[in-house]
């Protein structure tokens, strides 16, 4: 029997940018002291493993984000990627816009400069991009049509998302759009648990030990806060974003968008 196997120009695209990375072992052996999760070099150099292990559909959900930047961007402004780590989704837009012949232009910021020397190896053929070490709170935007903040936001303080979100909403254009994905949680205790458990159900589908699922929790704690859907849908309307709403839900995980009104 033949078998015919189609691969996506998208997945195609992904397979080429997130292919044969280095294995996340960060917390294989046990720590005696585990401290505050970092983006630094040890992660730098496997997250891109770490994040397909680690979230669910997080190739689709890169998918969601070409689709709705082809369908909104007119390329009169700048797509600004907020913590935009190691640079597979400015990879994977500018392929998609090159293969589209559309104009465009990025700008990628994050805090740790060993995940944007990665982000500039990734990106060394997309063109028309300029990479910041910067924090996200900090940037002056600049003719903003686009701002994606993927599993981002979810770092900053609480008091400081809104205040963001409100300075994004002011910088975009009309029409402009906000992308932003987060790990969220369940007001219902129960659910939570439940969501939780099915989790790490995932993770150990993906080869973590108990060790690495619980070693990571302890350094995840305190630093990655999670919002209610209700709450992250609040804030993104009182910020300005009246044309928002979820896009994408897997338990814990959620994406969103929010539209600025044309004047």
């Amino acid at each position: 029997m033949n078998f015919v196997v189609i691969i996506s120009p998208f997945c195609y695209a992904f397979m080429m940018t997130n292919g044969n990375n280095p294995k996340d072992q960060v917390f294989s052996t046990p720590m005696e002291n585990i401290g505050p999760f970092s983006f630094n070099q040890d992660v730098a150099d496997v997250f891109d493993d770490m994040v397909s292990r680690s979230i669910p559909f997080y190739k689709e959900i890169h998918s969601l984000i070409c689709d709705m930047v082809l369908r909104n961007y007119k390329g009169q402004g700048i797509i600004y990627d907020l913590g935009c780590s190691t640079g597979t989704t400015i990879k994977l837009l500018g392929q998609h816009l090159k293969e589209a012949d559309r104009p465009y232009q990025f700008v990628g910021v994050d805090t740790s400069s060993e995940m944007l020397g990665k982000a500039k190896e990734k990106c060394h053929d997309i063109g028309n991009t300029t990479f910041r070490c910067e924090d996200m709170t900090e940037v002056d935007f600049q003719n903003a049509e686009v701002v994606i903040l993927n599993y981002t936001l979810q770092f900053l303080k609480v008091e400081k998302r809104k205040d963001l979100l409100k300075k994004i909403y002011q910088a975009l254009r009309p029409g402009g759009i906000i992308l932003l994905s987060e790990k969220i949680k369940s007001p219902l205790t129960e659910v939570e648990s439940l969501i939780t458990d099915l989790y790490y159900d995932f993770k150990r589908r993906n080869g973590y030990s108990e060790l690495e699922i619980s070693q990571k929790r302890e350094a995840l704690e305190n630093v990655l806060i999670p919002l209610t859907p209700e709450e992250q849908l609040k804030d993104l309307k009182l910020s300005g974003f009246e044309n928002s709403e979820m896009l994408f839900r897997w338990y814990n995980f959620a994406s969103y968008v929010g539209i600025k009104k044309h004047v």
